[in-house]
């Protein structure tokens, strides 16, 4: 029988009421996990987000007090997060510890079996921002597909997710299954990075190949304390260069849908992700140029003069901390004032629906066929009800922390 250990009562117990303590991260609950480490040859999957009392890293914290710490992984973005998206990391040695830096987003995405030849435990720590084309819940089941084949137990540290107060957007079906998108689940999928893997176990979504191994797998999640899917936690590290604020975390799972299209998504500006806009639309919008900046060398529509939109800072950016849904009319409305229709989605014309890029971020061809036939947010929305529920159905049976409903 697979061993599933998620110490969830110990998340629950308070001294003081819950408005009034801080949220916890696990990996900062050191007596829970480092009697599974003393002793080990550990290896950690983490990125600049690994981080303890909201500026320590993990790493040097836990060499500190004799953890054995032979090799890192990185996801997407590198160890230090500074890549650009989609920017192929080769591995390295991280001149701050003198640890081997494998990373799992260039040549290869999954540990090999001579990376884990000499490691008697794996722990994965990152940062999630609760986005399913985010791509960090691709990497945790890739890494877990790893230490199964390669008969490991894996520790999964749990942070907050930040939009983890709720389940919203289509769901995406298997032909447009990719790395920005590799389960069924809404694109916003209301779990902690702990509460995901439990899924992925429990429902047997892992590489079928593994299902008799993973009857063995030992996989544990220490939790976060203080934490509930009604919190609101705010980051102390930017997960990603193009997430560099609360405010682009809140607008992401909605504005994300523009990279699938001719305008610029806010890349190589100062609020990427909260500007948004092309060269062909009204000039009477919000004007911007994209530039080459720190994770964004070469941004879409670099040194173009766009029109569109800059919501930072704006009443609805204000009330975007406490919305429970995605938002479609920027989307629409761009749709609707661009002028070349027939060049809104990129891809090339009468390619196959999974060919388009803004149908893998959807997760479906149907969103694609709803802007352009003119059909309303409620209406758009009213289309990915079913599957919502059926999906909230299966996440409730895997969560570590109380439900915002």
């Amino acid at each position: 029988m697979k061993q599933i250990i998620c110490c969830c009562a110990l998340a629950m117990v308070f001294s003081l009421p819950l408005a009034a303590q801080r949220i916890t991260p696990a990996a900062e609950r050191f007596s829970a996990y480092l009697p599974l480490l003393k002793g080990k040859r550990v290896a950690i999957f983490a990125n600049q987000t690994t981080v303890v009392f909201d500026r320590t890293h993990l790493i040097d914290t836990l060499s500190k007090q004799g953890i054995h710490i032979i090799k890192i992984f990185a996801p997407e973005h590198g160890f230090r997060g500074t890549a650009d998206a989609g920017e192929k990391v080769d591995n390295s040695i991280d001149p701050a510890t003198g640890i081997r830096v494998i990373s799992l987003y260039g040549k290869n995405r999954k540990a090999s079996a001579a990376d884990l030849a000499d490691v008697d435990i794996l722990v994965f720590d990152v940062q999630d921002v609760g986005c399913r084309f985010y791509t960090f819940i691709s990497s945790l089941e890739e890494f877990m597909e790893s230490a199964i084949k390669a008969k490991l137990p894996l520790v999964i540290l749990d942070r907050p997710n930040p939009n983890g107060f709720y389940v919203d957007g289509p769901v995406l079906e298997k032909p447009y299954r990719s790395f920005v998108g590799m389960q069924s689940v809404p694109v916003v999928y209301g779990m902690t990075m702990g509460e995901y893997a439990k899924m992925l176990l429990g429902e047997k979504w892992l590489d079928s190949s593994l299902h008799g191994a993973m009857a063995s797998f030992k996989l544990t999640v220490i939790p976060c304390g203080n934490y509930t899917h009604k919190s609101r936690y705010t980051l102390p590290v930017k997960p990603s260069p193009n997430l560099p604020d609360m405010s682009a975390i809140y607008w992401y799972p909605s504005t994300c849908f523009f990279e699938g299209t001719a305008l610029s998504e806010g890349r190589g500006t100062e609020h990427p992700f909260l500007i948004f806009g092309h060269p062909s639309l009204p000039k009477n919008l919000f004007a911007f140029t994209p530039v080459s900046r720190e994770g964004a060398k070469d941004p879409k529509l670099k040194n173009q003069l766009c029109y569109g939109w800059n919501i930072s800072g704006t009443a609805e950016d204000a009330e975007a901390a406490i919305q429970q849904q995605i938002q479609l009319k920027y989307l629409l409305k761009a749709y609707e004032l661009f002028p070349q229709k027939d060049s809104f989605f990129l891809g090339k014309p009468g390619a196959q629906p999974t060919a388009y890029f803004f149908n893998k971020l959807a997760g479906n061809a149907s969103l694609m066929a709803q802007v352009k036939s003119g059909l309303s947010e409620a209406d758009i929305r009213k289309s990915w009800q079913p599957a919502l529920k059926q999906f909230k159905a299966i996440r409730k049976k895997y969560l570590c922390y109380p439900d915002f409903e």
